[in-house]
């Protein structure tokens, strides 16, 4: 057995933390599962000390709460999470939009965007809601990306997979998503035209009407976290 001292190699950490993260996030260990730090380590077939280390990484990003001699407890997203969630998101999009088209991208750079917006339409035309939440993260994603502020981004990112939980958890209890495409494509058009004003006001527009319809959900189904 290693000693609790020592640090696990950086593959097997990352490695654990893939594991028990994406377990999170598919809800295979839904939000308030608690378990024994053992009891990890059996799971994911590995030693105790890369699951230590992978779960204080994953307490920092908040999806689990590291309970000593306890283990570890999956932390739910409340409503407030979330709406402070999509308030950052919807300032920091805002900003990456602005950055982007102040440059004025080509019709070359603007093509995961528009390939994205394409996926999702596809997706929602096959009823295929899990198809279009994955090209709608793309879209998110590489907008924050090519605004090349890297400490945008990494904010970003520190509420990303919260922020995606919930999105999955509510995904077939709200309405269906047929305006995002049509928002996006909007978004595209002003950051082509290089209109900074009107690319954040669109994309303003659109993460707040999503915000408000995650939030709707906890309201109907009187829920007080997820």
């Amino acid at each position: 057995m290693n000693s609790p001292n020592r640090s696990a190699p950086i593959s097997l950490v990352e490695d654990a933390y893939e594991q028990i993260r994406r377990r999170i996030l598919d809800n295979v260990w839904p939000p308030g599962h608690r378990a024994l730090e053992q009891e990890v380590a059996l799971a994911l077939g590995m030693s105790r000390t890369p699951v230590r280390e992978a779960l204080m990484r994953l307490q920092n990003e908040g999806l689990v709460e590291v309970i000593p001699r306890h283990g570890m407890r999956v932390l739910p997203v409340s409503p407030n999470d979330m709406r402070e969630i999509y308030q950052i998101f919807t300032a920091l999009e805002c900003m990456a939009a602005e950055l982007l088209a102040q440059r004025k991208p080509t019709d070359e750079e603007l093509e995961p965007l528009v390939a994205a917006t394409k996926a999702m339409d596809r997706a929602l035309r096959a009823d295929d809601l899990d198809a279009w939440a994955a090209a709608d993260e793309r879209f998110h994603a590489h907008l924050v990306e090519m605004a090349g502020n890297r400490q945008l981004q990494a904010t970003v990112l520190n509420y990303w997979d919260r922020a995606h939980r919930a999105r999955m958890f509510t995904l077939r209890l709200r309405p269906k998503p047929v305006n995002s495409t049509k928002e996006h494509m909007q978004l595209v058009e002003r950051l082509r035209a290089g209109d900074a004003e009107g690319a954040a006001r669109v994309n303003r527009a659109h993460r707040e009407r999503a915000g408000r319809e995650l939030l709707a959900i906890f309201e109907r189904f009187k829920l007080a976290q997820m």
